[in-house]
């Protein structure tokens, strides 16, 4: 399936929130709140989040499906501890896998973004119960540093550190 890589805009708001909807309950492991958290949102505060997508120290980018559908996201945003951080990443599951290379897609965007920032390495943090993360993470380069996070929220565990040298 073809599709375009295009950077979020306050526009996209309900395309922002249905997607963040549909991460959130295909992996409630991985984004940091839950499904029923973000469905309280008013949707002034989804507006808010798709405005600052790519607002100051941060950037989004979506895979958009022929048909207008998103299909994927990566975020990032500038820690000011440990750099750029890659977040937020979600492919929707019918359009995972390298053959795919939506994932693959939207990783290049961020890491154009983290280069931009003149950052020499991008970090992410990812659940170390989340196998086929750390396999694409690794497949593109990422290794992990040895530090390990304690993840907030149900059910609980660690997240791993990892960085990509650029």
């Amino acid at each position: 399936m073809a599709f375009t890589i295009h950077r979020p805009a306050a526009a996209d708001w309900e395309r922002f929130r249905e997607l963040r909807l549909r991460m959130l309950a295909d992996t409630p492991i991985a984004f940091g709140e839950t499904l029923e958290q973000s469905l309280l949102y008013i949707d002034e505060e989804w507006q808010i989040r798709a405005a600052n997508a790519n607002a100051g120290d941060s950037a989004a980018v979506v895979a958009v499906a022929e048909d207008g559908e998103w299909i994927g996201i990566m975020r990032g945003y500038r820690s000011t501890q440990r750099g750029p951080m890659l977040v937020g990443v979600f492919v929707d599951p019918r359009h995972r896998g390298s053959q795919a290379g939506v994932a693959d897609a939207l990783l290049d965007g961020i890491i154009d973004w983290a280069r931009e920032m003149g950052s020499p390495v991008l970090r992410l943090d990812v659940h170390a119960e989340n196998p086929r993360a750390i396999a694409f993470y690794r497949r593109r380069g990422f290794a992990p540093t040895g530090k390990i996070l304690p993840y907030a929220l149900p059910p609980y565990g660690d997240e791993v550190e990892m960085e990509l040298r650029l």
